[in-house]
């Protein structure tokens, strides 16, 4: 894959990244993920896997990966695979977020498997964190998830920090989820700090059952941002694992590109010329190299039209969303 900007910030990335999320840890939020993990949960197998995956994406050309804090062990295992396989920083870019700590224990059955906390110690404490396994390797650092009911983008200390970051190198980006991502994004690019903006990037949920935060990204495209499309496929809902009345669109068009269901999906947020890098939350080898076919994907006019007619009301999307288990 050639690289490309990722809007101003002067990091480049692929089309497609890789997201931890799912095998940085040993619970998630997905579909059939005891098909795909079987038993063998513990923190030497998922470092296995995601080693086996970071080392597919890097042979299929895939040179963005993303991390965060409360991904269990994300950051450790790609910091692990980083020095095995001597990828000096600066040969990839890497992402992680902060404001969200990781609690579950390693425990599938936890009750609660990750606290939000968006404050200034939070902030600085998970920095550390994340500088002491990733290094130099960190380029890009986002507040997880902010929303407006956090006050994360009114707090003046967090913001003043956020631009003393930047100003020493680091880019600085956001996060979103929920109903209203639109409206955070746009609040995000109203900040100032000393008369700037200390953001560069947003990463947000876009795609075919939840495309509401199209508009808002196009804008923050325009403003010079770089946007990172996470939950292309739905927490599962749209690989050929997908039920419901969508499915049947899905495996028609599917089947018209000679594609499978998640290439169709992915092919659909790639064709957005606003979308800097399209996360692939695989977590097999097998996974990724069919999300990696979605740039082979052409969609006619036809098919995206039939793909557009299955977006949903933010709120009925994240209210299953949200009743999806952790498995």
């Amino acid at each position: 894959m050639r690289t490309r900007p990722l809007g101003s910030t002067g990091l480049n990335v692929t089309p497609v990244g890789l997201g931890l999320a799912a095998v940085g840890r040993p619970a998630y939020i997905d579909l059939s993920r005891q098909g795909d993990l079987g038993a063998d949960r513990s923190v030497d197998a998922m470092e296995g896997r995601s080693h086996e995956l970071l080392d597919a994406a890097r042979d299929g050309g895939v040179g963005y990966f993303d991390a965060a804090r409360s991904y269990g062990r994300a950051e450790a295992f790609l910091s692990s695979w980083l020095r095995r396989r001597e990828i000096p920083p600066g040969a990839v870019t890497v992402g992680s977020k902060w404001g969200y700590r990781y609690t579950a224990g390693w425990r599938m059955d936890a009750e609660v498997h990750e606290v939000k906390d968006h404050s200034l110690a939070m902030l600085r404490g998970q920095l550390v964190e994340s500088r002491a396994l990733l290094g130099d390797w960190l380029n890009l650092y986002q507040i997880h998830s902010a929303t407006l009911e956090s006050g994360v983008l009114d707090d003046r200390e967090v913001l003043a920090e956020l631009a003393e970051m930047r100003a020493g190198g680091l880019a600085i980006g956001l996060s979103v989820s929920g109903p209203r991502q639109a409206e955070v994004i746009r609040r995000a690019m109203e900040v100032e700090v000393d008369g700037a903006n200390p953001f560069g990037t947003v990463q947000a949920t876009w795609n075919v059952l939840e495309p509401s935060t199209g508009p808002a990204l196009v804008e923050a495209s325009g403003a010079g941002w770089g946007v990172i499309v996470k939950e292309s496929l739905a927490n599962g809902r749209l690989t050929p694992r997908a039920s419901g009345p969508h499915r049947a669109v899905l495996e028609r068009v599917a089947k018209g590109c000679e594609a499978t269901v998640d290439q169709v999906a992915m092919a659909a947020v790639l064709r957005n010329p606003w979308v800097g890098v399209v996360l692939s939350g695989a977590v097999t080898v097998g996974q990724l190299r069919s999300n990696l076919g979605a740039l082979s994907i052409d969609l006619q006019p036809e098919e995206v039209e039939q793909l557009t007619a299955l977006a949903e009301s933010p709120d009925r999307y994240w209210r299953i969303r949200a009743a999806l288990p952790w498995s």
